[in-house]
């Protein structure tokens, strides 16, 4: 057995595995199958998933993820790869040992499954699990619990486990935003406004209690403060919906197709609730979204990037290890 006190199991939400219709349908099936995700009576939800959404949305998502895709796969496991390989290397710098790192989806591959047979065959039998959402939603981080359950039931020696819930207001997660638009300004020039679109959720969950929306707030008031925007600088909305609910308000493409109308000059754009970039934001954010504000009428449209494997971003996932792995 080796020798590692801890083994640390990175976890984003997942990825097809091939940018082709059935590949999608398969991911879509899973992740849209997920009471966490879509909380409707099975016996009403199930028919409509399988019977009309997975039969029309697929080709569709497949094309959207063909135009961002990469040759070491999706943007997401490309990255997600990378800030494994990164975290890897930094703990082993600052503990002094050689701390195993595995990447898991929630949905698709690389699975829980094998990233628990990975770190068990490192010899760890202490596991930190770090999803990477910022802001704690039951639709992503409650899931990652949900699926890891699933995964260890089968096994007969159980791991000692911690898990981080959050980090949505976390000093090092909050800089490393603000390092990142920073940068970016000094590089591209400043736009007049500056608009921070996070993944929705429907309004109800968080009339429920899902605390969400509230992280969300949070992190987006600490980053304006770092950056000492004025309110009328900044703004904060939601994209992604799925369905014909209501969601979280303001919804991002409304509010942008808005500005373009009242002749915005210009937009930065940034989404904290994404470590790593991904279909919804290279190709939502940065392509789609970015027509409808042009299109309405508004003036320059630039895409703030996610954290991705940016060494501050490695910093902070650092120190949460070692936050949470204190005794260890």
């Amino acid at each position: 057995m080796g020798s590692a006190p801890f083994g640390v199991m990175l976890v984003n939400l997942g990825t097809p595995e091939a940018p082709t219709t059935s590949a999608v349908r398969r991911y879509l099936a899973e992740f849209l199958g997920d009471p966490r995700v879509i909380d409707l009576p099975r016996v009403k939800w199930l028919p409509i998933l399988h019977g009309i959404i997975l039969r029309i949305r697929p080709p569709r998502v497949a094309k959207a993820y063909a135009s961002v895709w990469q040759d070491e796969g999706s943007p997401l496991l490309a990255i997600g790869r990378r800030q494994q390989r990164a975290l890897k290397a930094r703990l082993a710098a600052r503990l002094g040992t050689d701390i195993p790192v595995e990447l898991a989806m929630t949905y698709g591959k690389p699975s829980m499954e094998e990233a628990g047979l990975a770190l068990r065959d490192a010899g760890v039998e202490r596991i930190l699990v770090l999803p990477l959402y910022p802001q704690y939603s039951a639709t992503t981080t409650g899931a990652v619990f949900d699926r890891l359950a699933r995964a260890l039931s089968p096994c007969p020696h159980l791991p000692e486990l911690r898990f981080v819930r959050d980090y949505h207001d976390h000093p090092a997660y909050i800089e490393a935003l603000a390092e990142s638009i920073r940068e970016h300004w000094e590089t591209h020039g400043r736009q007049p406004r500056l608009l921070f679109s996070y993944h929705g959720i429907p309004k109800r969950y968080a009339e429920a209690g899902d605390p969400y929306p509230r992280h969300c707030e949070t992190t987006s008031r600490l980053v304006a403060e770092a950056l000492g925007l004025e309110p009328e600088a900044w703004q904060q909305t939601y994209q992604s919906r799925f369905g014909r609910e209501e969601w979280l308000k303001p919804y991002t493409d409304d509010t942008l197709k808005a500005w373009g109308v009242e002749g915005l000059e210009g937009v930065d754009v940034i989404s904290p609730a994404f470590a790593a970039d991904c279909l919804e934001t290279l190709e939502e954010l940065e392509v789609e979204n970015r027509g409808y504000f042009t299109e309405a009428g508004g003036g320059d449209y630039r895409y703030i990037p996610a954290l991705n494997d940016r060494a501050a971003h490695i910093d902070m996932l650092a120190s949460l290890v070692e936050q949470h792995t204190q005794g260890w």
